[in-house]
C-alpha cells in the first residue's frame, strides 16, 4: 500500500510573488538576459522591417518596372537576412546556456538545502515527492525562465513593431487592430484560473505516482511474496486516471483558448479588408501598402492565438515553482543556536533529565524518562514494538529535540553544542544497513574520506568482513550494487560495523543489528559488535537478548518508560517482564532447533528425542 502525503494545497488564482521569484533565478546572470533581450529585439524589428521592404518592393520597384530599385532592395533584404541570422542564433544561445546554469543552481540549491533538513521532514515526506520537485519541477523553472520568457518578450515585440508600422502606413486602420486586443486579454484572464487549478493538480498527482513508482520498485520483493500486484496495480490505475482527468480538462481548455482567438482574429482581419477595399483610393492606401498591412495583422494575431500555448506553459511552470520554493522555505526542526559550539572529543558521558518527548502533540512516545550514562559504559534496550527504544537514539543523535525535559553530553546541554560536533562523533549501524553504488573499499572509507587502504583493512579485520572480501573476486574493488544488493544481509551488515570502526566514535549505536541473519552470521557480527564497542559508550537494541548478557546495563522500555534495569543475570533472578521475553526467546529457539534436528533426521533415519528429554 503506498503512503499517502497530503502536501500543501496552492490556491492563488495569480501567484505573482512566485513569478518574481522565479524570475529571481537569472539575477546572477543579468547580462545574458540583457543579451538574449538584445536579439530577441533586433529579430523582432528585422521581422516587421522585412514586410515593410516587402510593401517598398511590390509599390516602388515591382509595380513600376525599377530594376535598379528592385536590386537595392533586395541586397539590403539580403544583408539585413544575414543580421537576423546572427541574431537568432544569439538568443537561442544564450537562452540554452541559462536555462542549464538556473536548472543547475536550482538542483544545488534543493539538494544542499535537503542536507540542512531534520530528519523528521523526511519521516513524513515520500521519497517521490522530493525526486519530483528535484528532477522535473526544477526543469519546468528553468523553461519558464528562458523559453517561456523569449516567447513573451518576443510576442510583446512583435506586438509594438507591428503597430508602430501599421499606423506608419494607415492610422485609422489601425484602430480597427487596437479595438480587438483587449478582447483577446479578456479571454486570456478568462482562461488563466481555470487552466492553473488544472495543472496544479497535474503536478499534486505527478508527484504521487512518482512515490507510487519508488515504493514499488524499493519494495518489489515485498509486493511478490505478499502477491500484491494486482491491488498496487489497482491503487496506481486511481492516481494515473485522476491525473489523466485533471490533465485532459486543462488540455481541453488550452485548446478551446486558440479557436477563439482565432475567430476573434478573423473578425478583425474582415474589419479591415474590408474597411480598407472600400477606403483604398481615399485612404491613400496602395496595393503594396495594404498586402503589408495585413501581413502586420497576423503579425499581432499570431503571438496573442500563440499565447494560449505560452500561458498554458507558464500555468505549469507557475504550479511547479510553487512546490520547489514550499520544499526551499520547509524549515528544519532541530537548529543550532547561534552560540553553540563544537564539542570536539566526547568522553561518552550520557543523561536524560525528565524527559518527555511526542511526535504528534498529546501523543507523548517518552514519559518523563530519566537516565545517566557513564562513559564507555553498554547499555541495552529491549521491550516491545513502539515503546520508544528508537526514539531514545534517535534522540540521542538529536535528529529529534526533547519536547520537555534535557538531554546533557559530558555535562552540558545538548543544544548548546553544534549538531555537526555531536553527530560526527556518533557512529551508527542499523538494522537494514544500507551501502552505497560502488566498490567495498569506497563504502568502508565513507566511514572517514581521508583514510588510507590500510586503515580501511584494519578496520574490516576487526570488524570480521575481511574474510568474506578476499574471498571476492576483485578483494576490496568489488562493486556492491545499488543499496548493497549485490551482497548478503549479514555481508553488508559487517561493513557497515567495519564503516563504523575507521569512524572512531565517541559513541555507538547499534540498532538491531544482528536482527536478520543467521547464527553463524551472527557470531561473526557479534564478534564485530564486541570490537567497536571497546572503550565506547555503546547503546544496543536488541532483538535477540542472547547478545547483550555481557552488557553493564539492559532497560526494558515499555510505555517510554524504564520498566526495569539492572544486569542480565540481576533481571533474570527479578522474574520480571525481561524475564518473560528472554524465556519466550529462548523456548522459540529450542523449538526452532528440535524442528531442524526432525527434519534432519527425516532424511538420514535416525529419530531424534524430543527437546527437553533427558
Amino acid at each position: 500500500m503506498t503512503h499517502e502525503f497530503e502536501e500543501e494545497e496552492f490556491t492563488a488564482s495569480f501567484n505573482g510573488r512566485v513569478i518574481l521569484r522565479t524570475l529571481g533565478q537569472v539575477k546572477p546572470y543579468w547580462y545574458w538576459v540583457v543579451g538574449f533581450v538584445v536579439m530577441i529585439a533586433g529579430t523582432s524589428v528585422l521581422d516587421s522591417y522585412f514586410t515593410y521592404l516587402g510593401k517598398e518592393i511590390v509599390d516602388d520597384a515591382i509595380l513600376l518596372g525599377n530594376t535598379e530599385r528592385l536590386t537595392q532592395l533586395l541586397t539590403r533584404y539580403g544583408a539585413l537576412a544575414v543580421v537576423q541570422a546572427a541574431t537568432v542564433f544569439g538568443f537561442i544561445y544564450l537562452a540554452g546556456v541559462l536555462g542549464e546554469r538556473v536548472q543547475y543552481d536550482l538542483r544545488r540549491a534543493l539538494f544542499g538545502h535537503l542536507q540542512e533538513l531534520s530528519f523528521s521532514y523526511f519521516d513524513k515526506t515520500p521519497v517521490g515527492w522530493i525526486m519530483s520537485r528535484v528532477t522535473s519541477d526544477s526543469e519546468r523553472i528553468s523553461e519558464l525562465v528562458t523559453w517561456g520568457l523569449i516567447d513573451v518578450i518576443w510576442s510583446i515585440l512583435n506586438i509594438m513593431t507591428s503597430v508602430a508600422f501599421m499606423v506608419v502606413i494607415n492610422w485609422r486602420l489601425s484602430l480597427i487592430v487596437v479595438a480587438v486586443v483587449p478582447v483577446m486579454v479578456a479571454l486570456a484572464f478568462w482562461f488563466r484560473q481555470r487552466i492553473l487549478l488544472q495543472y496544479r493538480e497535474v503536478r499534486k498527482m505527478n508527484s504521487m505516482i512518482t512515490g507510487a513508482y519508488n515504493e514499488m520498485v524499493s519494495g518489489v520483493r515485498v509486493i511478490k511474496a505478499l502477491v500484491r500486484e494486482r491491488r498496487n496495480a489497482d491503487e496506481f490505475g486511481d492516481k494515473s486516471s485522476a491525473m489523466y482527468r485533471a490533465a485532459f480538462r486543462a488540455a481541453w481548455l488550452s485548446a478551446l483558448f486558440l479557436p477563439i482567438i482565432q475567430i476573434v482574429g478573423a473578425l478583425g482581419t474582415g474589419a479591415v479588408v474590408w474597411y480598407g477595399g472600400l477606403r483604398i483610393e481615399a485612404a491613400g492606401l496602395t496595393v503594396g501598402g495594404i498586402q503589408a498591412f495585413l501581413s502586420y495583422l497576423l503579425f499581432i494575431m499570431w503571438p496573442i492565438q500563440d499565447m494560449a500555448r505560452v500561458y498554458a506553459e507558464m500555468q505549469r511552470s507557475v504550479a511547479s515553482a510553487e512546490r520547489v520554493f514550499s520544499l526551499i522555505d520547509a524549515e528544519p526542526e532541530v537548529v543550532d543556536r547561534q552560540d553553540a559550539t563544537d564539542p570536539g572529543k566526547i568522553e561518552g558521558e550520557v543523561e536524560f533529565d525528565q524527559v518527555v518527548f511526542r511526535y504528534a502533540e498529546g501523543q507523548n512516545v517518552l514519559e518523563d524518562f530519566s537516565l545517566h550514562v557513564s562513559p564507555g559504559e553498554h547499555i541495552a534496550l529491549v521491550g516491545p514494538t513502539g515503546g520508544g527504544k528508537s526514539t531514545i537514539v534517535n534522540l540521542i543523535c538529536r535528529f529529534y529535540e526533547p519536547s520537555e525535559g534535557a538531554i546533557r553530553i559530558d555535562g552540558r546541554d545538548y543544544t548548546t553544542l553544534t549538531q555537526q560536533g555531536i553527530q560526527s562523533r556518533i557512529g551508527m549501524v542499523l538494522q537494514a544497513p544500507h551501502l552505497f553504488s560502488g566498490t567495498i573499499r569506497e563504502n568502508i572509507r565513507y566511514g572517514r574520506l581521508d583514510a588510507t587502504d590500510e586503515e580501511v583493512k584494519q578496520a574490516a579485520q576487526l570488524a570480521h568482513a575481511h574474510e568474506f572480501i578476499m574471498e571476492m573476486d576483485k578483494g576490496y574493488d568489488e562493486e556492491v550494487g545499488e543499496g548493497g544488493n549485490l551482497l548478503s544481509v549479514g555481508q553488508k551488515q559487517l561493513l557497515s560495523i567495519a564503516r563504523a570502526i575507521l569512524a572512531d566514535p565517541d559513541i555507538l549505536i547499534l540498532d538491531e543489528a544482528t536482527s536478520s541473519v543467521d547464527t553463524l552470521t551472527e557470531a561473526h557480527i557479534q564478534m564485530g559488535m564486541e570490537a567497536v564497542m571497546t572503550g565506547r559508550t555503546s547503546f544496543v537494541i536488541a532483538h535477540r537478548l542472547s547478545t547483550i548478557k555481557r552488557s553493564d546495563r539492559i532497560l526494558v522500555i515499555q510505555g517510554g518508560r524504564i520498566a526495569e534495569m539492572g544486569t542480565h543475570n540481576f533481571l533474570i533472578q527479578l522474574r520480571g517482564h525481561y524475564f518473560d521475553l528472554y524465556t519466550k526467546q529462548f523456548r522459540r529457539d529450542r523449538e526452532l532447533a528440535y524442528d531442524l534436528d526432525q527434519m534432519s533426521a527425516l532424511q538420514t533415519g535416525v529419530e531424534t528425542a524430543p527437546a527437553g528429554a533427558g
